[in-house]
């Protein structure tokens, strides 16, 4: 694609890259063919070549972003779909990031969206307040339909059923290794999966210490930066993510750190993205040796070897889901699937697996009719290869499936435990003492 940027604009490093991005497009068209908000819409401003148009002439004329353009940039999922897809290698993950913090720094949106967005980047990345907003939401839901707003709604039905207390497993220690210590690794504890979900960090501990590994929760450990990177906040988004990479730096440069666990894909894409993200910056090495030595909890029990010898004789039949984060954004489809095959489990995965569920980190609460078409879709798909659990590698894909399904949800490393010695997922145990029901909500 030709470009029309001049020397000004080009000494902006982000405006340099986008550049270079976009020279690389050849308007090939593969990517609308996997694009989620594509086949739901059919619009083609709503594909990334059609935004590609929309952001290039933003860009290249530095106007001011007007509402079409901000709408179909704001419909974005950011799933990556389309970098798995296009042959000439565009890396639009780069390109829709710098779209989103120009649109942030150039657009004035209406109150009530300002408002939302706001209230999402004050509360998610902090697990004290996401959950005390957790279990306050509770109270709103029998006036949920008098609520004005559907994004507000939409909240409201992610609010989970059962809000769990702290772990103490988050806090700041070190867990040893059982026997021989093989390697020393930092676990990144998340944010919104401290208030959601703790069983996936406490299996993740179990998992790595029966294998060999002392785990080490960091002082000063907060969110990585993610949740407020894909909303255009750059300056919230590394300032949270400058804190992670000193505190990981901290152990690095103290006993040492052979790899940085983690165990939310949406999380792991991010982090493995800071040295581009301050590639200038006076963290930028730090923010590298940080990128390279992030490992995916997959990555890591392969790098081990696999798994230890199971001690589960359950074969449970399986159904796989592919966060696009995993399969997309770090490019690892294929570890997560045989792990849990050497593990003894029957592997199933449903048609279009490539295909985003409509988690998106916030984009379920900001595009709620996208997000739930989507949804459905990914719900139908998979309830038609009959799975007895449904298994995932990210939080959010976890909680926007299971409010669609009464199908068990577990994270993988939750599984993987179970058949190395831990305890049987709690998913798993509350399905058990419900009488059976079939279909989906």
């Amino acid at each position: 694609m030709q470009t029309n940027f001049d020397k000004a604009q080009l000494a902006d490093p982000d405006i340099k890259r986008s550049n270079e991005i976009l020279r690389s497009c050849v308007h090939c068209g593969f990517c609308t063919a996997t694009c989620p908000t594509y086949k739901v819409l059919g619009d083609e401003l709503d594909s990334p070549r059609g935004r590609i148009y929309l952001i290039k002439d933003m860009l290249e004329n530095s106007r001011d972003p007007d509402e079409k353009t901000v709408g179909h940039i704001d419909r974005c999922l950011s799933c990556l779909s389309c970098m798995t897809t296009c042959p000439s290698g565009v890396h639009y993950m780069h390109l829709i990031d710098h779209a989103r913090e120009y649109v942030e720094t150039h657009y004035r949106r209406p109150i009530v969206e300002r408002a939302l967005r706001w209230i999402l980047a004050q509360v998610l990345p902090y697990p004290g307040r996401f959950r005390l907003a957790l279990r306050s939401a509770r109270l709103l839901r029998p006036i949920k339909r008098l609520l004005p707003d559907a994004r507000l709604r939409a909240m409201l039905d992610m609010v989970p059923a059962h809000v769990p207390a702290p772990s103490r497993n988050d806090k700041p220690q070190v867990f040893s290794a059982a026997g021989t210590r093989r390697k020393r690794v930092a676990l990144l504890t998340g944010c919104a999966q401290r208030a959601l979900n703790t069983d996936i960090n406490d299996a993740t501990i179990r998992l790595l210490t029966r294998h060999g590994c002392d785990v080490v929760i960091p002082k000063d450990l907060g969110c990585c930066g993610a949740i407020t990177h894909h909303m255009g906040k750059a300056a919230q988004s590394h300032a949270a993510a400058a804190a992670v990479i000193n505190a990981f730096t901290a152990e690095i440069e103290g006993e040492g750190l052979d790899a940085i666990v983690i165990n939310t894909s949406g999380c792991g894409t991010t982090v493995k993205d800071y040295a581009h993200m301050f590639r200038d910056g006076p963290l930028a090495g730090r923010a590298a040796r940080v990128a390279t030595l992030a490992r995916d909890i997959t990555e890591l029990m392969n790098d081990l070897g696999g798994l230890r010898r199971p001690l589960v004789n359950e074969r449970l039949r399986v159904g796989y889901h592919a966060a696009c984060s995993l399969q997309h954004g770090q490019q690892i489809k294929s570890l997560p699937k045989d792990l849990l095959k050497s593990a003894g489990f029957e592997v199933v995965e449903p048609k279009d697996a490539h295909i985003c569920c409509g988690s998106a980190g916030t984009y379920n609460l900001m595009q709620p009719a996208i997000s739930a078409e989507l949804r459905t879709r990914k719900v139908k798909s998979i309830e038609l290869v009959r799975p007895d659990v449904i298994c995932a590698g990210n939080i959010g894909c976890m909680v926007q499936i299971g409010s669609g399904t009464d199908i068990p949800l577990v994270h993988t490393v939750e599984l993987l435990d179970w058949a190395t010695g831990g305890p049987r997922p709690r998913s798993l145990r509350s399905a058990e003492q419900q009488p059976p029901e079939g279909g989906s909500r």
